[in-house]
């Protein structure tokens, strides 16, 4: 009962600091805004190092309970290429992804056969995907229809509302809250072409090292899978917790489909 408690408590904190209000609208030059937005990019590489965490992530059903994913994750960003292998629950310990040469894999221990995944697929059924853990692309891939400041929570913020100009995007919209003097993510609505809202990512607080920064937590929330209990819309949503970062360089073996079925073994 306790850490349920302390779990609605967490997810409480992660909502309402990142409640919105608009105590000063000022809309950024065109030049102002691509420039913040091509430094939003860049935090979310780490260029010229490789970056190894373990992610545990935390779904929640409204009236089904909770379920629990964790896995560990080795990024080489200069290369594109990523391996994330699945170590919980028992059941999946084994399976993974494995990205390079703009291709990702998908691998099952059971039938021991690697198959073509994409980053719109759902890591292991949560609310997240492979892609809300790898570098992004908006400024490159999206063009800004408005930069306005905003307050969210006690964060003085730039809202970037974008609309995709190429068609390898998973959101042909998206709207993000930018912290204005760092750069970083605080939250990001996912939306349709018709302008329905899908997802609701926030992320209020990072971990700093040098020359980098990473989520401590993020919270997604899927806003097309829900159920009304006791009269109130309750979302699906999984909470992601990133921990051990390590900039340590790992051998090249490490991104290879070989790696993970070796792993997978063990």
């Amino acid at each position: 009962m306790k850490k349920k408690i302390v779990s609605k408590i967490i997810i409480s904190v992660l909502v309402s600091a990142l409640s919105v209000s608009a105590v000063f609208a000022q809309s950024l030059s065109a030049s102002e805004a691509l420039a913040l937005l091509k430094k939003t990019d860049a935090t979310t590489a780490f260029s010229g190092t490789d970056f190894t965490a373990n992610y545990s992530l935390v779904q929640e059903k409204p009236g089904q309970g909770k379920s629990v994913n964790t896995a560990i994750m080795y990024r080489r960003d200069d290369a594109s290429s990523y391996t994330i292998l699945i170590t919980g629950p028992e059941s999946d310990r084994g399976k993974g992804y494995v990205q390079f040469d703009q291709n990702i894999w998908f691998y099952d221990p059971a039938d021991k056969q690697f198959v073509f995944s994409s980053s719109k697929e759902k890591l292991q059924g949560t609310n997240a995907t492979t892609a809300d853990f790898t570098p992004q692309h908006y400024s490159e891939k999206y063009k800004i229809k408005s930069a306005t400041k905003e307050k969210l929570g006690n964060l003085n913020c730039v809202v970037f509302d974008l609309a995709a100009k190429v068609e390898d995007v998973n959101y042909p919209s998206v709207k993000l809250w930018v912290t204005e003097d760092d750069g970083l993510i605080r939250k990001k609505e996912d939306y349709s072409l018709s302008g329905q809202l899908l997802r609701t990512t926030a992320i209020p607080s990072y971990q700093k090292y040098t020359g980098h920064s990473v989520p401590d937590k993020m919270l997604i929330v899927d806003n097309l899978r829900g159920k009304k209990i006791n009269n109130k819309m309750q979302y699906e949503q999984t909470q992601i917790t990133i921990s051990n970062v390590s900039f340590a360089k790992q051998n090249n073996t490490v991104y290879t489909k070989k790696y993970v079925e070796m792993m997978s073994s063990k």
